[in-house]
């Protein structure tokens, strides 16, 4: 009865083993499976860049001051328009500079006729010196009449030379007042178009001190990105660099040019440090205009038509430049160990390890996980 007894617990023992196991097996096989995010290894490019936000300047802008005083007569452009180089922009009240030539014209007529008679007077001076001179040969005059006559010769010279000098001094004088002139007609500089009016038409305007501002003309054919780089990046920068920028209203359009330069004063912001990179882009179409908000990448290296993989995707590190990566195949996950070449922010150059159409881990969702 032992035996028979101690072989019904055996059994027992047995089939509660064999339905664990059966449970267990049963668990582990539905089991909800992690969803993995994969990615196709292709080729393609990848560059290291620096990343910055920069605003649009007109690459040539300018000024429109007054050289004169008076009131503004006439403004001849509007906002927007587009002028040529040598274009009349607008008239400041003449009259003043036209007075000046007027008086400064008569002063020189004056001096004229006051040379006219010193000439005349010194001529007279010559002829009595002479008369006087030959007086004296007989004894006929005192020493002090031919010392007179002699002394009133160089008083009209030097009255002659006193007025040559005052009418030079007019002449420059009405060159001045000309200059004046011409300077109440605001001419265009340079071809462009208004981007902003200052002085409104009635309005005076002073230049006693200073050139006042009429009006801004901008040159909008070529425009100037002003980039505003870190100073963490800005050592990595150069002249001749590739660099292209996106605007916000047409986010696929690729506007290139290469560094001019970068400006040696800094900004600082927050108590950030910041420096200008600038570079030029032709604006033949007219679609940039002033003060756009610039999306700004410029290139440190690039390489072309290589396996490339995102960073989510490298795994632990095992030696110099050697990572492992998870590989989907067949259901299955793999490991593979893999060596990199360059990098940026965020992808990475494989160059052993990885062949174009291997199917990489990039990210993995638990069952349960939210989303």
């Amino acid at each position: 009865m032992n035996l028979k007894g101690k072989g019904k617990k055996r059994w027992l023992l047995l089939i509660v083993v064999i339905v664990l196991a059966a449970a267990w097996l049963w668990q582990k096989l539905n089991a909800p499976q992690p969803q993995y995010q994969t990615l196709i290894v292709r080729k393609g490019d990848l560059e290291q860049a620096v990343l910055a936000t920069g605003k649009l300047d007109a690459l040539r802008k300018v000024d429109v001051g007054a050289q004169v005083s008076g009131q503004l007569k006439t403004l001849s452009v509007n906002i927007g328009d587009k002028v040529k180089k040598d274009q009349l922009l607008g008239v400041i009240d003449p009259e003043q500079a036209e007075n000046q030539i007027k008086e400064v014209e008569a002063t020189l007529m004056e001096l004229r006729a006051q040379r006219r008679q010193a000439v005349a007077e010194m001529q007279l001076a010559k002829v009595t010196l002479s008369r006087q001179q030959q007086l004296a040969r007989t004894q006929a005059i005192s020493r002090q009449d031919l010392d007179t006559a002699a002394t009133e010769l160089e008083v009209k010279q030097a009255q002659i030379g006193t007025l040559d000098a005052q009418i030079q001094r007019n002449q420059a004088t009405l060159s001045t007042a000309k200059t004046n002139l011409d300077y109440t007609r605001i001419m265009a500089p340079m071809a462009g178009e208004v981007t902003e009016i200052t002085t409104l038409q009635g309005q005076t305007v002073i230049a006693a001190q200073q050139a006042p501002n009429i009006l801004t003309l901008a040159d909008l054919s070529t425009m100037l990105v002003k980039a505003q780089v870190s100073e963490a990046d800005v050592i990595h920068l150069k002249p001749g660099l590739k660099a292209w920028f996106t605007v916000l209203g047409d986010p696929l359009t690729r506007y290139e040019g290469t560094l001019k330069d970068v400006l040696p004063t800094p900004e600082k912001v927050n108590d950030a440090i910041f420096y200008y990179a600038r570079f030029e882009v032709p604006n033949p179409k007219g679609i940039l205009r002033l003060d756009m908000t610039a999306q700004v990448h410029i290139q440190l290296t690039g390489v072309r038509n290589i396996l490339t993989i995102p960073l989510s995707a490298l795994g632990d590190a095992t030696g110099d430049n050697r990572y492992t990566v998870r590989l989907l195949r067949n259901g299955e996950v793999h490991d593979r160990e893999v060596t990199l070449g360059a990098r940026n922010d965020t992808s990475v150059e494989v160059v052993k390890g990885l062949e174009e159409g291997d199917e990489v881990i990039v990210g993995e969702k638990q069952p349960g996980d939210k989303s």
